[in-house]
């Protein structure tokens, strides 16, 4: 099953983290001011959907809704899916008894009721169950001599089997989700910009706890900053991408031991003009993004 992780980097003054600086002869550690960051280490968006006025779309597409609701709020809907179908058909069973007389002749054994031992609304509700359910029938079974009850029979058991394969498909596809699959993905705490082979390089390191392998894994990263156009506009999320081997086919990565990534800073990388010293006037975020597919699944 495919599935992709993503970590983040933040560089700048607001980045978190401390440093030491001069002062009064003895060094001193000054803690700096944390902000919050546009991708989280864990690979959470910090990003929120304000003042959506179309809240009807999301409803367009309702198993998605449905996948991505919390548990709490997947099981209610579960639970009430089945319940309110249940409740429905019982209605109707008894209303079908009711208006034929069945419940008014319970002792009389001359008579052919719709469902034979219905005798009030919470036989119906069992009855109901029982058939949307197929768990058989006991002593509640339908009779030959109510073309109403086998109509309403038919239609619960094709709208049963519909109920059944869209919930059992949400749940199937919320269990298999491989989100907990990245909590042994490990990224380093920072990256660091050093020389190797003699060229200046942003260097990161991944690795993989569990000894099953992920199978076509890549990587890509972007680089995350406001920017202003010659224009004049101002883009506070700008994306660049940043070359982490694409061209050479380095991205692609064998994941059986931890690998360090390299982007190599020349003429085509992002941060080509940007000095020592401006690193600490500068702020972004360089944003990791894994992919690939978990063998078991």
């Amino acid at each position: 099953m495919g599935w992709e992780i993503a970590s983040a980097y933040r560089w700048g003054r607001g980045g978190g983290g401390e440093e030491r600086a001069a002062g009064g002869g003895r060094a001193q550690r000054v803690r700096r001011r944390k902000r919050q960051r546009y991708v989280e280490k864990n690979g959470k968006c910090n990003v929120e959907h304000g003042n959506v006025m179309e809240t009807y779309r999301y409803l367009t597409d309702i198993f998605t809704t449905l996948v991505d609701l919390r548990w709490r709020f997947s099981l209610l809907v579960f639970v009430l899916a089945y319940a309110l179908t249940w409740l429905s058909f019982a209605l109707v069973w008894w209303a079908i008894a009711y208006y034929r007389g069945d419940l008014e002749r319970l002792q009389d054994k001359s008579w052919t009721p719709c469902v034979n031992n219905l005798n009030g609304f919470v036989s119906a509700f069992l009855f109901s169950i029982e058939t949307e359910t197929t768990i058989g029938y006991g002593h509640r079974v339908i009779t030959d001599s109510c073309p109403e009850g086998i109509a309403l029979l038919l239609l619960q058991a094709i709208l049963g089997s519909m109920v059944n394969a869209f919930m059992v498909g949400c749940m199937f596809v919320k269990i298999s989700q491989p989100n907990k699959r990245a909590e042994t993905l490990v990224f380093s705490e920072r990256a660091v910009v050093s020389l190797r082979d003699g060229r200046l390089c942003l260097m990161f390191r991944v690795g993989d706890l569990r000894s099953s392998h992920i199978v076509e894994a890549s990587i890509r990263a972007k680089l995350i900053r406001s920017k202003q156009t010659v224009e004049g506009e101002f883009i506070p999320l700008d994306q660049t991408d940043i070359s982490v081997g694409f061209e050479t086919g380095d991205d692609r990565l064998f994941l059986v031991s931890p690998l360090i990534i390299c982007h190599e800073i020349d003429q085509h990388s992002p941060f080509w003009e940007i000095s020592k010293e401006q690193l600490d006037k500068e702020d972004f975020e360089i944003v990791v993004i894994l992919e690939g597919m978990v063998e078991a699944t």
